[in-house]
């Protein structure tokens, strides 16, 4: 809902900018990158997904090469066993219709005989052979199938969780709109961003009112959502922190403020603390240039990233 009414906001203002501010018409500006930012990284995903679906459709090609290769040796030894059988056919009139000649003539054709009859039996057991492989090719082949479709159809399930996880989220954080806070959704993940003007004072880690009530509704949703793993990233901008007593320097501060986000989310007695890590990012994952005021406001953030648990997908993709 919060990226339907941000490109709303953005085209109404593309439209009318002569009556807007140069400010709110950068700051749409930068919106409208931001969405296409998005946009080309939901693109890239679906490549990539597409990529690892043909690799395994070359697989599946692969094993029916071998397939056809199995049947055509089948067949041929099928027609050698039926010349052979003919032969045989054959040899066993004339040694009918020899039985009167001499006895010489007669140990010849029983040797032929027998030489025949052993061929025969050879070809029996090669083809024998070769079907037994054929059947197990095409086992394998089915059950190979079966696992693609089985990943495909887990694949596209995770990818609607986290959609409806998204939404979810978006729904859940629709008073907060235009007061630093956005969530997305790219690279099969979620990210909840907050700018710390939300959480926290100035070189503070302890979090405000307002932007607690933020990470409650944050807490609800995953409380609903025990199979989604949560990593809270704390994030300054470049300038060294000049405070002093509990904290150190940038690193510590961004630490700090993630475990107290942390904190909140585990306050949620539904909500899993194993799911739940904080990561001190300091000023090194930055998402706007640092010389710029509105630069060094946006870096200033907390990211929850809601990540699906891949065990099950990952299990398959061991076993193609």
């Amino acid at each position: 809902m919060i990226k339907r009414v941000s490109i709303g906001l953005l085209v109404l203002a593309l439209t009318t900018s002569s009556c807007v501010s140069k400010k709110v018409y950068k700051d749409l500006e930068t919106k409208y990158a931001d969405l296409k930012k998005e946009n080309r990284a939901t693109a890239d995903e679906n490549s990539k997904l597409s990529k690892e679906r043909n690799a395994l459709e070359l697989k599946e090609k692969d094993l029916q090469s071998q397939l056809d290769k199995v049947k055509a040796e089948r067949d041929k030894l099928a027609a050698e066993y039926a010349a052979t059988k003919a032969t045989l056919d054959n040899l066993k009139t004339s040694y009918a219709a020899l039985e009167k000649d001499s006895g010489a003539a007669l140990d010849t054709n029983v040797k032929k005989n027998r030489e025949l009859l052993a061929q025969l039996e050879a070809k029996e057991k090669a083809l024998a052979a070769e079907q037994e492989r054929l059947n197990k090719i095409k086992a394998e082949l089915q059950e190979r199938s079966a696992r693609v479709d089985e990943l495909e159809g887990k694949m596209a399930a995770q990818e609607a969780g986290m959609t409806a996880l998204k939404n979810k989220l978006s729904k859940a954080l629709n008073s907060f709109e235009g007061k630093g806070l956005t969530v997305e959704q790219k690279n099969g993940k979620v990210y909840v961003s907050m700018e710390n003007k939300l959480l926290f004072g100035s070189g503070s880690w302890i979090v405000g009112p307002e932007g607690k009530r933020a990470v409650v509704e944050v807490a609800k949703v995953l409380a609903d959502n025990p199979d989604i793993a949560v990593l809270i990233e704390g994030h300054t901008d470049n300038v060294p922190y000049a405070g002093g007593g509990q904290i150190a320097d940038n690193w510590d501060l961004s630490t700090k403020r993630a475990t107290a986000i942390v904190t909140i989310i585990k306050d949620n007695k539904k909500v899993d603390p194993k799911n739940l890590t904080a990561a001190g990012r300091s000023e090194f994952a930055p998402v706007a240039p640092n010389d710029t005021a509105e630069g060094k406001s946006k870096n200033r953030r907390i990211e929850i990233i809601l990540t699906p648990k891949l065990d099950e997908i990952s299990k398959l993709l061991n076993e193609l």
